[in-house]
């Protein structure tokens, strides 16, 4: 057979920032391609209705509030996790923020925060659970990067600088945790309709500008992150390494 599967039956996954947005839909995708889902985050309502979606299709969630940028907060979560489910297989980096503002204007507290919560914490994350995975010599750790970390965005410039780094983040573990049969990838989004981004696309111009530079002229909608993902934790992915796949509408063809 020359069709690989797109299953991960039997599976254990780890997402942060579970609770909303990119990060719930790609915890419920996973579960319905069969893994069993532990969730991350700092808001235990966000997070208890994730579970409660996973549950519902008969796979285990568990619901674990963290707080990703705290080294003592993620290592207790990962030990957890490795517990109650005995290993861990999959591990999505997901948890994230921006705060728009001119690069003239940004202040030290948020240039710490956006880097704490956008790289730091994916590194710590994929730190510990990377120890799992070469425990197991088996492993997927897939990334959610962004279009910003490869084009010039308008502002947003320390969101920028921490999407790159996770891009070349990803290419190094890759490199260095392949002999450990670890795959390591990033997904690059554009616009998606998440409660991040709900505010700018109420605007008309806004959204007639991110459309200008869009090939496909809409904008995304998230189950359509969620096929790439299950893709990369699959073994239809397991000869890809250390590569960011950009789902975008063609957006990094034009940059914006």
């Amino acid at each position: 057979m020359y069709l690989p599967s797109f299953r991960i039956d039997g599976k254990t996954a780890l997402v942060t920032g579970a609770g909303r947005g990119i990060g719930k839909a790609i915890a419920i995708g996973l579960a319905e391609a069969g893994a069993d889902v532990a969730l991350l985050s700092r808001t235990l309502e966000d997070l208890e209705s994730t579970a409660d979606a996973i549950r519902s299709l008969g796979k285990k969630a568990y619901v674990l509030p963290t707080d990703v940028t705290s080294r003592v907060e993620v290592k207790s979560a990962v030990e957890q996790v490795v517990q109650e489910a005995g290993r861990i297989d999959i591990l999505i980096n997901n948890a994230g923020m921006n705060i728009r503002s001119n690069a003239l204007s940004v202040t030290d507290d948020e240039w710490q925060k956006i880097m704490d919560t956008n790289l730091k914490s994916a590194f710590m994350v994929s730190q510990e659970a990377g120890k799992i995975m070469k425990e197991q010599k088996d492993g997927k750790i897939i990334t959610i990067a962004s279009v910003a970390g490869t084009v010039a965005l308008r502002t947003g410039v320390v969101y920028a600088a921490t999407k790159a780094a996770l891009i070349q983040m990803t290419k190094v573990l890759a490199f260095e945790w392949g002999s450990d049969n670890i795959n390591v990838n990033a997904i690059g989004p554009w616009y998606f309709k998440t409660p991040l981004t709900e505010k700018l696309l109420q605007d008309p111009d806004y959204v007639n500008d991110i459309l200008a530079v869009t090939p496909l002229k809409r904008i995304g909608e998230l189950e359509e992150l969620v096929g790439p993902a299950v893709f990369l934790a699959s073994d239809a992915g397991k000869y890809i390494t250390g590569q960011t796949i950009f789902v975008d509408g063609g957006m990094t063809i034009n940059g914006f």
